[in-house]
């Protein structure tokens, strides 16, 4: 089978790979129809995730079951699936309290040997380990495109806001308006935010943030925080901190109201400066981390088919696998938001 793999910062190939097989009852293979490049790739594209040098990458898909094991029960063979971007073992204390997510056996697709040595989504077939839990069966009627966000960017703006404790009714600020930030702005709209303010310097995501419902404002050219506070009453409820770096993280605590939610879904890496005095004297709590995908993917499932969520216009461009080194050039120029790849 054709795999993309990397190779060296700012290197990935095309290779041909052994198709792999289900060789342990809670598997399933999956003939893959669609799977995404994610801004999370971009970390293993510099270097700045380790990853061995052919190890295949990617980490969400759609598409056919081809075979399953003798475990597998609520998918077959035939069934057109979406996978969660991670495995559970659903049986640790941390599965069992529902935090998927920081299970202690958990395991990421296409992020090397530190994350599970888990070969990715980026190839023609995938094996896909405690398929249980990982698969879920596409709707009837909805597309690749569509379902592919369910496993991940959708999963995970829903959750930046779910992890919030969201209340109908709350106001919401969101930086960043990357894929997962502006799936974060529709969550919110969903779960009957009263109102929701996207920044972002880029004029082409606070427009499609803009037909999401949000109101849009500039990072630069604008003053986010005096427009934030006086279209509220001295903050929003929570913010979403989709960029994961201590500047946005900084900016979050100045832009939430007193006992409000700062939801830092963005993947923070190093040490930096955030100023947690501002954040114990306003009272805020600070919500970080993973995505628990697993937990959401039912609702946010249930959530796209019924027209609440909508990833579509996210999607900008479709191109071949064989097209895998030409797209992560194109993504890491930042002129794409979400690219689709087709093996």
């Amino acid at each position: 089978m054709r795999a993309v793999t990397y190779q060296a910062p700012g290197e990935v190939r095309v290779e041909e790979k052994p198709d792999p097989e289900v060789g342990a009852p809670d598997e399933a293979l999956v003939q893959v129809e669609a799977t995404g490049i994610c801004g999370s790739d971009l970390h293993i594209y510099h270097g700045r995730v380790p990853v061995e040098p052919g190890f295949t990458i990617g980490h969400e898909f759609v598409g056919t079951v081809l075979a399953v094991g003798d475990e597998v029960e609520r998918v077959a063979a035939g069934d057109r699936v979406l996978g969660c971007f991670h495995t559970a073992c659903g049986t640790c204390s941390a599965c069992l309290r529902g935090d998927y997510h920081r299970c202690r056996r958990g395991r990421t697709f296409g992020h090397g040997a530190k994350l599970g040595d888990l070969q990715g989504a980026q190839a023609e077939k995938l094996l896909v380990p405690r398929a249980e839990l990982t698969l879920r069966r596409v709707p009837d009627g909805m597309s690749a495109d569509i379902a592919l966000f369910a496993g991940d960017v959708m999963g995970t703006g829903y959750h930046a806001v779910a992890h919030a404790g969201i209340h109908a009714g709350d106001t919401v600020a969101v930086l960043g308006l990357g894929p997962v930030g502006l799936c974060a702005v529709q969550a919110a709209r969903a779960a009957g935010a009263a109102g929701v303010f996207a920044i972002d310097t880029v004029e082409q995501r606070l427009a499609m943030a803009a037909q999401f419902g949000a109101k849009p404002i500039h990072l630069t050219e604008q003053d986010p925080k005096r427009a934030v506070r006086s279209a509220t009453d001295g903050g929003v409820d929570i913010v979403v901190d989709a960029v994961g770096d201590p500047g946005p993280l900084a900016m979050a605590v100045s832009l939430a109201r007193d006992a409000g939610t700062v939801s830092g879904i963005g993947a923070y890496a190093g040490h930096g400066e955030v100023p947690l005095g501002l954040a114990w004297l306003k009272g805020l709590t600070l919500r970080l981390g993973l995505a628990n995908v697993i937990a959401h993917v039912d609702r946010v499932l249930a959530l796209i088919e019924a027209g609440a969520l909508d990833p579509a216009p996210i999607v900008t461009h479709h191109m071949t696998l064989d097209q895998a080194p030409e797209a992560y050039e194109l993504y890491d120029r930042h002129e794409a938001l979400k690219i689709v790849l087709n093996p």
